[in-house]
């Protein structure tokens, strides 16, 4: 089984920005809030999605997260084992910090930070446990409770587009049926064998 790394927009918060007086530039916000529902997901079967809290905590301790400029791995713009981005879950979700590299790439993260033309955060994670709450079937709702962070993103669109997610070749949703689906049929097949 491959582990299929899934990225998630969020809904425009506040990136709050700092400039000191040495000339160093820090970003800060949410990358993740708890229990904040997404967007309608999923193109086989809706459903939405939210992330309890705690859901990193294990990552964060064990894992190197990134921050990339809008998912691109090509342009880092810090990242956790050097300590340029920190990471931090408290009571609301996961907060970041990040400060921005002297280069080219970082001056034009933070004007374009500094003006609104970038104001969301997304980020990229592999889900370990999940939990699917199928009671209404036209209100479908994935819990993610365990997860490896991968990277974070300022990025232009802070939302779950439709038409991005629509896109997507990974439905969890899917995976998550077939294969409840195939444990079943492994459990009447080893019934028959027996009776």
């Amino acid at each position: 089984m491959t582990i299929k790394t899934e990225k998630r927009n969020l809904v425009p918060g506040k990136v709050e920005i700092r400039e000191s007086e040495n000339g160093s530039r820090t970003i800060s916000g949410y990358a993740v809030k708890w229990e904040m529902k997404s967007y309608t997901m999923g193109y086989w079967r809706r459903f939405k999605e939210q992330f309890k809290r705690g859901a990193f905590t294990d990552s964060l301790t064990a894992d190197d997260q990134l921050a990339l400029w809008s998912h691109d791995i090509s342009q880092v713009l810090g990242r956790t084992k050097n300590g340029t981005l920190r990471l931090f879950e408290d009571d609301i979700g996961l907060r970041f910090e990040l400060d921005l590299p002297n280069t080219t790439l970082g001056n034009d993260a933070f004007e374009t930070i500094k003006r609104g033309d970038v104001d969301g955060v997304s980020f990229g994670f592999q889900m370990a446990k999940e939990e699917w709450d199928e009671s209404d079937p036209d209100n479908i709702v994935r819990s993610v409770t365990k997860a490896k962070l991968v990277e974070i993103s300022p990025v232009a669109f802070p939302a779950y587009p439709d038409s991005q997610v629509s896109a997507r070749s990974h439905d969890p949703y899917k995976v998550y049926v077939e294969e409840r689906n195939q444990r079943d049929l492994r459990k009447k097949l080893i019934l028959k064998t027996y009776l």
